[in-house]
């Protein structure tokens, strides 16, 4: 069973899966899980690889959605997306790191924001 907090974050996963199909993504897999971390999203833009990592708040509190995606958490989807290129010998593939955040209201209103190439692979 999931908690409140488990339960927002599927609900944001799941909203940005179809807002980025509707966007022309193609998405691979979600909630990729390795030895090396996770990845909320695996998808094509085009010809492009997009690792995607989603936030979802309810408010503001703890400040912006985006801003929980720091530097630890960025070497930990970078260690996951190198374990998958590996896995799928994707290498030669030009690649991407998006975030997304869901940002909900009391009225069960998403506000999605996207930024595209918000990070580099980190070692």
């Amino acid at each position: 069973m999931l908690n409140r907090r488990q339960r927002l974050g599927k609900s944001g996963e799941e909203t940005v899966a179809k807002y980025l199909e509707t966007k022309g993504y193609k998405i691979l897999t979600t909630n990729y899980r390795c030895k090396r971390g996770e990845v909320d999203i695996i998808a094509r833009d085009g010809q492009v690889l997009v690792f995607i990592e989603v936030k979802t708040r309810s408010g503001l509190g703890y400040g912006s959605p985006a801003a929980a995606v720091d530097k630890r958490k960025q070497q930990q989807i970078s260690r996951a997306a190198q374990y998958y290129l590996a896995e799928q010998n994707l290498f030669d593939s030009p690649a991407r790191f998006d975030v997304v955040s869901v940002l909900c209201d009391d009225t069960k209103q998403q506000q999605i924001d996207h930024i595209n190439n918000a990070f580099d692979l980190c070692e």
